[in-house]
């Protein structure tokens, strides 16, 4: 358990008798609120400013026993503590200046990182590379606010400093760095979201075998019955670092029954939703053969497509179509993991994968934007003070990632997602 405020003093000397020694673990009696002992336990005491929130905190480490635990949580709410909000904890630490937004947003994401390489970009931001990297944008768009500036005080000088080729080179230098982030942030994102892709075609053409295959567990009912899956199975798998979400859905087909139509319905409006689609078509099937081109023209459009042709040890597919695989044996499910890892944008180079979320990659690319006005202006002669002006717009949208702007709406709307204890 975890204590943090004011208070928390007063709270110890209810529970454990004093406050122990600062960084100091040692062994105390653990009582509930009548003064019984409860459990003997670890306590840890550090006082502020130097603990994760920047507050006075104690943390209890008694035995798992639910019974104990809750007993333990009463005894310090009498004590005059209360319950924290979601995410309390390190909000503190970021209005007592110990984490800066990023960071604090990065803690969550650690936390529900999926895959390796989304942990070690969470931890990567919660280090501060991220913030770090904010804040070298930040510091020379300043430098060139500073120019801009002195360009309008001295404009009756006669001295046209906006004119000069090395104001245009470092701006465009900036958007180069811009870019960069915004690359590195991006697969982030991915990291911690994932991808969903969608396993569709008609019926019987090995779906399920497929999700099973690639999955790697027994998730899916597989059998030879047309309309077997009627609903929508998720399985989710670590595509080299990055976690994607494999949806089984019902077969495609017009003639089906009521309940097999309402799974239908459901694949279409997953569709709807996905990121990619691995279309499975029976190559031993010469209707679901010819029918391809068509069922294919009636998936979303602009929706990306791999086609996928199974049970190709029992028939070869269609040469330079598609990828060839057999859901039962494993075969060509190597080269289909490498063209989906392609086409969902998985990069290479994960160390430089930076934890990030849209607010954040919404903020960057409203501050690029911005920067990008500016240079279009200075192209277009126009004054400083609009150059000026646009600068310091893209300054502040910068400032909302790191938390320099925000708003408290936006803090609460953060702050709620994370979990009690956090």
């Amino acid at each position: 358990m975890r204590l943090s405020g004011p208070a928390a003093a007063t709270v110890a000397a209810r529970v454990i008798g004093s406050v122990p020694p600062a960084r100091c673990p040692v062994l105390r009696p653990l009582r509930d609120a009548d003064g019984n002992v409860l459990d003997r336990g670890l306590v840890l005491w550090s006082p502020a400013p130097a603990s994760y929130t920047g507050e006075d905190v104690l943390e209890l480490h008694a035995h798992g026993s639910p019974v104990v635990l809750d007993l333990l949580v009463a005894s310090c709410l009498a004590a005059g503590a209360r319950m924290a909000r979601p995410g309390e904890f390190t909000e503190r630490a970021f209005l007592n200046d110990r984490l800066d937004l990023a960071q604090a947003e990065a803690v969550a994401d650690l936390i529900n990182a999926g895959t390796a390489a989304a942990a070690r970009a969470a931890a990567r931001s919660l280090d501060g590379e991220f913030s770090d990297c904010v804040h070298s944008l930040e510091s020379r768009l300043v430098e060139l606010r500073v120019f801009v500036e002195a360009a309008i005080d001295f404009s009756e000088e006669d001295i046209d400093l906006l004119s000069e080729e090395r104001v245009v080179t470092r701006l465009q230098q900036l958007d180069g760095d811009y870019r960069e982030l915004a690359v590195r942030a991006e697969q982030g994102r991915l990291l911690q979201e994932g991808r969903v892709v969608v396993i569709a075609g008609r019926p019987n053409a090995g779906k399920s075998s497929l999700l099973n295959a690639l999955s790697g567990q027994d998730a899916a009912i597989v059998s030879a019955i047309p309309g077997t899956t009627r609903d929508v199975l998720r399985e989710r798998i670590d595509l080299d670092g990055l976690p994607v979400w494999l949806l089984d859905t019902a077969g495609l087909r017009s003639n089906a029954d009521g309940v097999e139509a309402e799974g239908i319905r459901r694949t279409c409006r997953e569709l709807e939703r996905a990121d990619h689609v691995l279309y499975v078509v029976d190559a031993t099937d010469p209707d679901a053969l010819a029918a391809t081109p068509a069922d294919l023209g009636a998936l979303p459009a602009e929706l990306p497509v791999t086609l996928v042709f199974n049970k190709t040890d029992l028939r070869s597919a269609p040469t330079g179509e598609g990828m060839s695989v057999c859901a039962t044996r494993g075969d060509g499910l190597p080269a289909l993991r490498t063209r989906l890892r392609t086409a969902l944008g998985v990069l290479q180079a994960g160390p430089g994968s930076l934890s990030a979320r849209r607010r954040q990659l919404d903020a960057l690319a409203r501050s690029r934007e911005r920067l990008a006005i500016a240079v279009r202006a200075l192209a277009d002669g126009n004054g400083p003070e609009i150059v000026a002006e646009e600068l310091r717009l893209a300054h502040d949208s910068l400032g909302e990632i790191t938390g320099r702007f925000s708003s408290d709406d936006l803090l609460g709307e953060i702050f709620s997602s994370f979990c009690i204890g956090k």
